[in-house]
């Protein structure tokens, strides 16, 4: 009988756990229709997963694009480059080919731009640079930039030029070996632009004009002191059928900004960091 007892007392336990387990399984399948009456099934289709990848590589390409749509940005010739020579074709127009050929000597063989560190050397440049300070003493634009004119004597003064040969302060200011030394450099320059371009070096006029600048991050106050829009030398000057430009400190350890920046029809902006002694030539 004591047996027996224990025996049924077993069924019952078993009967209890199987109950038990029964009511708890009754009730997760209660909760889970609930979850899926309350938030219903993920939607599924074939293919998911390629889709939602093709989405999201389609968002970064759009990130991209609009990120880099106002044009994208070429090194032309970085501060610490140092260039024997570099240059960049571009097309000629016609109406620049068309004009100049009333003037013999002058067609250029090719149109573009060049650049070198090894045509003016870094003394040179520290000799020209004393020039220009001390010409600029004496006058000074209250806007952003200074400009000296050797060959007219222009300088600038507040909002307006004056003619630095009739100041009183300015007859000891330059000497001659001064003005011989300008010529020489001038020269040089001269002889790179005629061998590069392909025209007689006779036939290029390197005086009308050929200034100095000081650039200054005050804010412009008349149409010289705005270097930093865009805008085409020949078209602001009909004089201009060659630029150059010799460059006299060095971005990013004399001041900083101040790049020179060509902006292409291709939408990108192609930049020189200034470097002391580099030269650049353009039509």
């Amino acid at each position: 009988m004591e047996y027996r007892g224990k025996q049924i007392k077993r069924k019952d336990a078993n009967n209890e756990k199987s109950k038990s387990s029964k009511i708890t399984s009754e009730e997760k399948e209660g909760e889970s229709k609930e979850k899926e009456s309350k938030y219903g099934h993920m939607p599924t289709f074939p293919y998911q997963r390629v889709f939602t990848r093709a989405i999201l590589i389609l968002g970064v390409l759009t990130v991209v694009y609009f990120g880099t749509k106002d044009g994208r940005e070429v090194a032309l010739a970085k501060q610490k480059e140092v260039l024997h020579h570099r240059a960049q074709d571009i097309t000629c127009s016609d109406d620049y080919k068309a004009e100049l050929e009333s003037f013999p000597g002058c067609v250029p063989r090719r149109c573009g731009r060049a650049m070198s560190d090894k045509l003016v050397s870094g003394s040179e440049a520290d000799v020209l640079l004393s020039i220009a300070k001390r010409g600029m003493a004496l006058g000074g634009s209250q806007g952003g930039a200074t400009i000296l004119d050797l060959h007219s004597g222009a300088l600038s003064q507040g909002k307006n030029f004056v003619n630095i040969y009739r100041l009183n302060d300015a007859k000891d200011v330059f000497k001659k070996t001064d003005f011989t030394f300008y010529k020489v450099v001038k020269t040089k320059i001269q002889n790179a632009i005629a061998h590069h371009f392909g025209v007689q070096p006779q036939s290029l006029y390197l005086t009308h004009p050929t200034f100095f600048s000081r650039l200054t991050a005050a804010p412009a106050l008349t149409v010289h002191d705005e270097y930093w829009h865009p805008h085409i030398d020949k078209e602001t000057y009909e004089s201009f059928h060659y630029t150059s430009l010799l460059y006299l400190s060095d971005y990013g350890r004399d001041f900083q900004g101040g790049r020179f920046v060509f902006i292409d029809g291709d939408n990108t902006n192609r930049t020189v960091e200034p470097r002391k002694g580099i030269s650049g030539m353009c039509i």
